[in-house]
């Protein structure tokens, strides 16, 4: 039995150490905000943050997650009014969506660690994440309108 600090609640499952923390929140807890893109860290559907920063849970044990703080989609704002959730639906972000958990993790975890980033801070750190539909200016928006938002 491992213990894991998910969404602010210390939650328990029973696993092997090396499954991968993406399979942890999607099938053993129920958290399927965090999608399953590729499983090889290439498309970032399934980033979460880890103590805070970005990571791709297909590629992160459940051995590394243990006696840190995991967060996901559904732990990023319990009504769904963070900025950045906000940002995306005043820019029209999604058109299929499936990406847009990954996507919203990785600028949550961009704006956390600089509050204020440039255009080109923005685009560096959002290439992790692909989006097939090709809203990238659309994400773009989204962040720096977010950003100026919290600013204020």
């Amino acid at each position: 039995m491992a213990s894991l600090t998910i969404n602010g609640r210390e939650l328990d499952v029973q696993a092997a150490p090396d499954t991968a923390l993406l399979w942890i929140l999607r099938e053993h807890l129920g958290l399927v905000g965090t999608k399953f893109g590729c499983g090889a860290g290439l498309c970032g559907a399934c980033t979460v943050h880890l103590d805070g920063a970005a990571v791709f849970a297909c590629l992160t044990p459940l051995e590394s997650a243990l006696g840190r703080s995991v967060t996901t989609i559904e732990g990023l704002s319990p009504n769904g009014d963070h900025p950045l959730q906000k940002a995306w639906i005043a820019e029209q972000v999604p058109q299929c969506g499936y990406c847009q958990s990954g996507q919203i993790m990785r600028a949550a975890a961009l704006l956390q660690a600089r509050p204020q980033p440039s255009r080109e801070e923005i685009v560096d750190a959002m290439a992790a994440n692909l989006c097939r539909c090709g809203t990238y200016q659309r994400i773009v928006r989204a962040v720096e309108r977010a950003a100026q938002e919290t600013s204020s």
